[in-house]
């Protein structure tokens, strides 16, 4: 795609799959009917929500209400990756220095309230979640947008700080809602005070009727502009959207098996293999199926807080890692289900294996002073507990590592050179989670290490990993096929002293930087891609993530006699995702 020339749509590489003037995507039913109703269960770990607004920092926002009520500049496509094409945005031209994106918005473009979608609306937005009220995940995410200039009603354009090949997709992915949202008499109101005010979008989506603490339902707007968009053909089926919210797994579950909604997706390999029958399973009406899909494994993980002094030594951290017994855990708790995480980005291009290339190493030398050794060396191996390994091996092993960091067992516990025990406790808003860790806890107890469960209600839970008041946590990150300036967020340095980043392992490494301004600043994929490779070596061998486990399909149960869907699942599509963008109701369901 020549960046001189206005084009349809935005890609990472250069190459997109769909071409101008395309007339829907393939994975769509482009004659799919509307009408009907889509029930769901919230996909969040909150038990309720108290305000509309999703993007401030303090309460709840009900789920879903970002994908349904906000469109956005690009949208992207859920078979292919690295590619985003023309919402609001009727075309994209980045300049040949690659230090800014102009869009040109389509004039059809219309807010819930009729207003027009103007250049000064994406301005307000843009400046809203750059400001103080909003996660510091946007600050990070956008820190190398210099500005966004308003060129006339019809045009913005966005300055970087410097070349950036995910910018234009970043900066085009961005929600954009009305001034006109929270104003009173005219006048805005400070970001962080617009709670409950009803948001003024332009996604295919407004809010119904609320029961607050029960339930939400989203009603689609027959009058949504985009309807007939190749972009939105074929999807935003169903007339109506109700979120159901109940109290915990075993409420969500039983109310699946009485016919309370119609759609639920399964991370609980406990649950899919033995609680997911009844009746209706027996009739037909309720289906259970898994669908493969080709997204990143991602890098679910316990997370240690290095900020913690209890987990400065490499060598602790590695210790703890090697006390985890996988293969038992996959066979007698999660059914064989799951498969290992490795690094950050299992699953794509981005992942490392093996040794170091020579490009690889021409990244890692300058800071070869600053990294564990083994760096350097092959890509680290999750330990495994199969012949001819064991668990006692790997417990040897690490008693041998903490000896070395100055731990010994004396006393009847491993204490330090100050006498003070290795103790140390793990954080969890989900009381299930005891169930998973406690064979870990008995593995840590024969090192002499405690390691104390401590559940917590969910408020009181996302308030300490803001203020990182924790040891240690369990965390599922996404991953991506295109890794770039979020990254920052998860890992970089400035994040780890910003409360409410993603920097929970508090990892302050100006090797990472490096790593990570080296991704962000790759012009192909060629220059990408040792860069990555290099920073999963780092992250991976600095043991500041102990790898938990991720599943290759999405494990869903739904309604087979309300329900209709396309005939494949497209492989970059999240499961619950996939059946609110594409899915219909059945004229039985109506």
């Amino acid at each position: 795609m020549n960046p001189l020339w206005a084009a349809h749509g935005y890609a990472l590489w250069g190459d997109l799959k769909y071409p101008l003037g395309f007339d829907h995507f393939d994975y769509v039913n482009a004659a799919a009917p509307k009408g009907g109703e889509l029930r769901l269960v919230s996909n969040l770990r909150v038990s309720t929500f108290d305000k509309y607004n999703p993007f401030t920092i303090k309460g709840s926002a009900p789920a879903y209400l970002s994908e349904l009520m906000f469109d956005s500049l690009l949208t992207g496509a859920l078979d292919e990756t690295g590619s985003g094409y023309g919402l609001l945005a009727q075309d994209v031209v980045v300049a040949p220095d690659g230090r800014s994106a102009t869009f040109t918005l389509r004039r059809q473009a219309r807010f819930h309230n009729g207003d027009p979608v103007l250049a000064q609306d994406v301005k307000f937005s843009f400046d809203a979640l750059m400001g103080p009220y909003t996660s510091p995940a946007y600050k990070t995410m956008l820190d190398d947008v210099a500005g966004l200039d308003v060129l006339d009603d019809h045009t913005v354009r966005y300055r970087f700080k410097k070349p950036n090949r995910e910018l234009p997709l970043t900066v085009g992915g961005l929600p954009v809602f009305s001034r006109a949202w929270g104003a009173e008499n005219g006048k805005a109101k400070r970001f962080d005070a617009i709670v409950t005010d009803i948001p003024i979008g332009s996604g295919p989506y407004k809010i119904g009727p609320v029961r607050f603490g029960k339930d939400i339902t989203y009603v689609r707007d027959p009058a949504y502009w985009a309807r007939d968009l190749n972009v939105r053909r074929g999807t935003a089926n169903f007339d109506r959207i109700t979120v159901k919210i109940y109290k915990d797994a075993t409420a969500r579950l039983e109310a699946l098996k009485a016919g309370e909604f119609d759609l639920m997706r399964f991370f609980s390999a406990g649950d899919w293999a033995r609680r997911v029958n009844g009746k209706r399973f027996d009739t037909g009406e309720l289906v259970k199926k898994e669908y493969r899909h080709r997204l990143p494994t991602g890098f679910q993980s316990y997370v240690l807080n290095t900020r913690r002094d209890l987990f400065k030594d490499v060598r602790v951290r590695q210790a703890l890692g090697l006390a985890m017994d996988f293969e038992w855990m996959n066979r007698q708790l999660f059914y064989n289900a799951y498969q290992r995480v490795n690094g950050l980005f299992g699953n794509t291009d981005c992942a490392a294996s093996g040794v170091t290339s020579p490009e690889e190493l021409a990244l890692l030398e300058p800071w070869r002073a600053q990294l564990p050794q083994a760096v350097l060396g092959p890509m680290t191996v999750p330990p495994s507990t199969d012949p001819p390994s064991s668990l006692r091996a790997n417990l040897r092993q690490a008693q041998a590592l903490l000896k070395a960091a100055g731990w010994e067992f004396r006393d009847g516990a491993l204490r330090n050179a100050q006498g003070e025990p290795f103790e140390m406790e793990f954080l969890d808003s989900n009381e299930g989670s005891a169930r998973v860790v406690t064979p870990w806890a008995r593995n840590l107890e024969k090192l002499g290490i405690t390691l104390k469960f401590r559940p917590v209600d969910f408020a009181l839970y996302q308030q300490r990993l803001q203020k990182f008041e924790f040891d240690m946590t369990s965390l599922a990150y996404g991953g991506t096929h295109n890794p770039g300036q979020e990254y920052a967020d998860l890992f970089g340095s400035k994040a780890a002293d910003q409360e409410d980043s993603g920097n929970m392992s508090g990892i302050k490494s100006p090797a990472v930087d490096a790593l990570i301004n080296h991704m962000t600043a790759a012009k192909t994929k060629a220059q990408l891609l040792p860069a990555c490779r290099a920073l999963e070596r780092v992250i991976a061998h600095s043991h500041v993530l102990i790898p938990q486990w991720s599943a290759p399909t999405h494990r869903m149960v739904f309604n087979h006699w309300r329900l209709n869907q396309p005939a494949t699942m497209p492989p970059y599509a999240q499961g619950e995702g996939w059946a609110i963008d594409t899915w219909w109701a059945k004229p039985t369901a109506r």
